[in-house]
């Protein structure tokens, strides 16, 4: 995750309750650590700073720096100590041992397999598929990596310790560990006896020697203990190794085999089912008279209602990150498009080949054939008939109420509908017995809810909150959220309120004035066809213009003061609440 560089998104120091929530996590993670070992690992006085980066991958990480050594890493909500944690406690985690030279192929960003596995004699440590594990070098106790377990224990035997062992993550040397001071392991020695350690040292000199003739780049398996292992672990390493010249027609099959083995990685899957919903729409969606269609709309409107139910097609978190890049891929490399800037900054699609033969071959998922044909014969014209999405207000837990939500199991970041927190919220009360019994309609406030709820001021003043004060209150200290669905499409939950249609006016000149309306892609509205029909209605030319600062974003520009036709055509014919729309009010008055 680290073999390459990352960017830094921003560094703070860490405030009081956040390191007393980071303290609990650690506990609930590693339950081995004392109070003292916690203690020393967040230390209540001494500066912590939160570090939050992208990997190079586009992962969100954060990281926990102590004395400006990162100690911890969080991914997907989970805690992983760093090669800096384990120096100090390398009993955190269990760990499997390999050899020395290993330790170069795992920095270059290779996983620990099976075959380069040194197994002692107390047999392998217990796993759990998953569970987080440390990697470390004959004779030496120091870890040099961290990832989780690619199989558990007990399958790593039955599969004759052939395969994956360990998915890493964070390993000595790597960029993470170039974040901090750049120390080097300790000397911690092995608890072996002196005749294995002898046995050991011979069998990694064995392991360099084969390794020499064999390959000069390596990028995956390793060497095991034994002489049988040591020549299993020779052909592994030329399954993902870049082979000499003489070998390298027996490494590509070897590779291929591999490849086909294993588990695709998050952003491969990503790329399979952005070609899968492109030629899907293309196929099915598109059609000539629609042509030339703007990319944006194309995107929204054509691939997303494509995607298999179940998954979720994000852009960002496939290697092209961005749709102009996957466009110019599938028009040079594929031509299957042609993709052309009408006008400036806004990109079409002009051109589409249907005859190409991946286009011709594709074969559309049964399961969508049939929702393809109803929504082809609905419309009287080309287009399918526009529906306004279901716009619904959610609510994300805080950490400053997670307290409050932690019996349902509900951790900061959780997205709840408004009746789901009344719930969670009026389930608190009555378990806790806080219903004022003098008065049913009070609830008595206990050190969680002053804590999640009141104001500092209020600390000694309120013991008690109406029901409808309590629910307000806990709504309005979480972070709003909103969720979006079009009719056929995945629904998109994004934080923050949803933006509103803009109709603005702006001056042109000495007398001229022109309507601009902005934020229509946000509620599933071509822009293009938005202007048509404003220009039929109103009899005014119109133009489509990239919002400057945003990307895949046009406005539309009519001449005059257009906001009442605008207004008429949002809410009668696109079925737009009018919650929704910002600028009604500065419609001309009538006389």
């Amino acid at each position: 995750m680290f073999a390459k560089p990352f960017r830094v998104k921003s560094n703070t120091v860490i405030k009081g309750s956040d390191r007393r929530k980071l303290k609990a996590d650690i506990s609930a993670a590693f339950p081995s650590l004392s109070a003292d070992e916690l203690s020393e690992l967040v230390p209540n006085k001494q500066e912590l700073n939160v570090v939050k980066i992208y990997a190079h991958k586009g992962d969100a990480v954060t990281l926990y720096v102590l004395h400006k050594n990162p100690l911890f890493f969080e991914v997907e909500r989970r805690l992983y100590p760093t090669v800096y944690a384990l120096w100090h406690y390398p009993a955190l985690l269990p760990a499997f041992r390999t050899w020395p030279p290993v330790l170069q192929k795992l920095i270059g960003g290779a996983d620990l397999m099976l075959p380069g596995v040194v197994v002692p004699s107390s047999g392998l440590p217990h796993v759990k598929q998953g569970d987080c594990c440390a990697v470390t070098v004959v004779n030496s106790r120091a870890p040099v990596a961290v990832g989780t377990a690619a199989a558990s224990s007990a399958e790593m035997q039955s599969l004759g310790m052939k395969g994956r062992g360990v998915c890493v993550l964070h390993t000595y040397m790597d960029n993470l560990w170039a974040f901090g001071d750049k120390s080097s392991p300790p000397s911690l020695p092995e608890a072996e006896t002196e005749e294995q350690g002898v046995s050991e040292e011979e069998e990694c000199e064995t392991y360099e020697e084969e390794e020499k003739e064999e390959v000069e780049k390596c990028m995956g398996e390793e060497q095991s203990a034994s002489e049988t292992a040591t020549d299993e672990a020779c052909c592994g390493i030329e399954e993902l190794s870049l082979a000499e010249e003489e070998e390298e027609e027996k490494g590509e099959k070897c590779n291929e085999e591999q490849e086909k083995d294993d588990q695709k990685t998050p952003q491969e899957i990503m790329d399979a089912l952005l070609l899968q919903c492109f030629l899907h729409a293309l196929k099915s969606k598109v059609k000539k008279s629609e042509l030339p269609l703007l990319t944006s709309t194309f995107l929204r409107n054509h691939m997303f209602s494509c995607c298999p139910s179940g998954k979720q097609l994000d852009i960002k978190k496939s290697s092209y990150k961005k749709l102009s890049k996957f466009l110019q891929t599938m028009e040079q490399q594929h031509n299957l498009v042609r993709v052309k800037e009408l006008t400036k900054g806004v990109e079409s699609i002009v051109e589409v080949d249907w005859k190409n033969p991946e286009l011709r071959s594709f074969n559309v998922p049964e399961t969508d054939v049939e929702a393809a044909s109803v929504q082809d014969g609905d419309g009287d014209g080309d287009e399918s008939p526009y529906h306004p999405p279901e716009i619904t207000t959610l609510y994300s837990v805080s950490a400053r109420l997670e307290p409050l939500f932690v019996d349902a199991n509900k951790r900061k970041g959780t997205i709840l509908q408004p009746a789901e927190v009344r719930s969670i919220v009026t389930e608190y009360v009555k378990k806790n017995e806080l219903v004022d019994e003098n008065n049913k309609n009070y609830v008595i406030i206990n050190p969680t809810l002053c804590d999640c709820l009141l104001e500092k001021s209020e600390y000694q003043e309120v013991d008690s909150l109406k029901w409808d004060d309590l629910f307000s209150r806990t709504l309005g200290r979480m972070q709003e959220c909103y969720q979006v669905v079009f009719p056929g499409q995945v629904p998109t939950t994004k934080k923050g309120h949803i933006e509103p249609i803009d109709i603005s006016v702006a001056s042109r000149g000495s007398n001229k004035k022109v309507t601009i309306v902005k934020n229509l892609e946000v509620y599933g509205l071509d822009p293009a066809v938005v202007a048509t029909a404003l220009q039929h209605r109103v009899q005014a030319s119109t133009v489509l213009q990239p919002v400057p600062g945003a990307k895949d974003k046009v406005l539309v520009q009519i001449q005059g003061n257009q906001i009442l036709q605008v207004g008429n055509l949002l809410l009668d014919h696109y079925q737009i609440p009018r919650k929704y729309i910002q600028g009604l009010d500065k419609a001309p008055k009538k006389i």
